[in-house]
């Protein structure tokens, strides 16, 4: 009996193939935005390294080592795993809007994003919504956090008021420790000044 396995990696995998009577081919495709990790796969007799595009690896069986790394065409990849592939879910979408500073009001280029946000938890018909604020690091963390509170909440607003169901959204604050642009204390950055939205 032939068993497949693929992996969708985008970080360092490891596949331990013990006591595997059958058959087993390991494959590594791209996650959705391109990206390509590694899969170490490995047993008693041996591993192989794939870190490529469509790598694959076949071991025989307990007693053999993993074979020769291959590469499928990615028309072989689409005839083989076209069901697999197909059940993928859709990788998150991601948005970030800026706000003014020192405010929890969105800057004009970012209210223009509000409604592709909004179409987009509708198209997916999303119930994981998760809102971030940040701040830049001008003021005290203190005030940062509840800045970046502040900004998640008018976010969180708008979009109940435009229907979106309040037990889809998480909201947190990150206040001034996770900055997009890294910089020293009381740096006014534009880029840190954010609202980052990721809808499941």
């Amino acid at each position: 009996m032939n068993k497949i396995v693929i992996l969708l990696a985008g970080l360092g995998v490891s596949v331990l193939l013990t006591g595997c009577a059958t058959r087993s081919t390991v494959v590594l495709i791209p996650d959705p935005d391109g990206n390509v990790g590694q899969v170490v796969v490995t047993n008693d007799r041996g591993q192989q390294v794939l870190n490529e595009a469509n790598q694959s690896v076949t071991v025989a069986g307990r007693n053999a080592a993993p074979g020769k790394v291959t590469t499928m065409t990615t028309n072989e990849v689409q005839a083989v795993f076209s069901d697999a592939l197909a059940a993928r879910p859709a990788p998150p979408a991601r948005f970030i809007l800026y706000f003014l500073l020192d405010s929890d009001v969105l800057t004009r280029e970012s209210k223009a994003i509000v409604p592709d946000v909004l179409a987009t938890i509708r198209k997916r018909g999303s119930v994981d919504v998760v809102i971030s604020g940040h701040t830049d690091t001008v003021g005290t963390k203190e005030h940062n956090y509840k800045l970046g509170l502040d900004r998640t909440k008018a976010i969180h607003d708008i979009l109940v008021a435009k229907g979106v169901a309040i037990s889809s959204i998480t909201a947190t604050s990150h206040g001034e420790g996770n900055p997009l642009v890294k910089t020293g204390d009381n740096v006014r950055e534009p880029r840190n000044r954010r609202v980052e939205i990721v809808v499941k």
